[in-house]
């Protein structure tokens, strides 16, 4: 989805993001893995992704690759130079059941569920733009990041 209604034509919207609601788990859970992935790149985010051993990454995987694909297919992106400027995991509603036990009581069984939405940004419209403080931190952090890479290599070969 695109993060706002275009009514201004000569705005340039620069976000898009992917909203997963009712996924059956544990907010707690599924903060654990968020917080690892939170202002990182879309490559180091797949990397980090494939490899964690918990079951909360698979459905924020499906919902990267989302995001992904609307920046690319809706806004034109290019998915080298997208990362993750927000990501947050909300409580949703939780299914309450009760199971059956000995001498005729029950038993509270609880399945909580999570809304998860991912934001990404587009970080090569934010390179030519010079008065960059009110960007978000990490992508005051990253653009700070590419610049010594970038003052670095051009040293090295001159």
């Amino acid at each position: 989805m695109i993060k706002r209604k275009n009514r201004n034509k000569n705005v340039i919207y620069t976000s898009v993001y992917a909203l997963g609601q009712h996924i059956s788990m544990s907010a707690h859970k599924a903060r654990r893995v968020i917080d690892q992935i939170r202002g990182r790149s879309y490559e180091q985010t797949l990397m980090i992704l494939e490899l964690m051993p918990y079951r909360a990454c698979f459905p924020i995987l499906k919902l990267l690759y989302s995001a992904a694909a609307n920046g690319s297919h809706n806004m034109g992106f290019k998915k080298g130079s997208l990362f993750i400027t927000k990501a947050e995991v909300n409580e949703g509603s939780t299914v309450k059941k009760l199971k059956a036990r000995a001498r005729g009581r029950s038993y509270p069984i609880k399945r909580p569920s999570c809304h998860i939405r991912i934001e990404l940004t587009d970080l090569s419209l934010y390179e030519d733009y010079e008065g960059y403080e009110e960007y978000p931190i990490c992508l005051r952090k990253r653009l700070d990041k590419k610049k010594s890479i970038d003052t670095t290599f051009h040293d090295s070969h001159i």
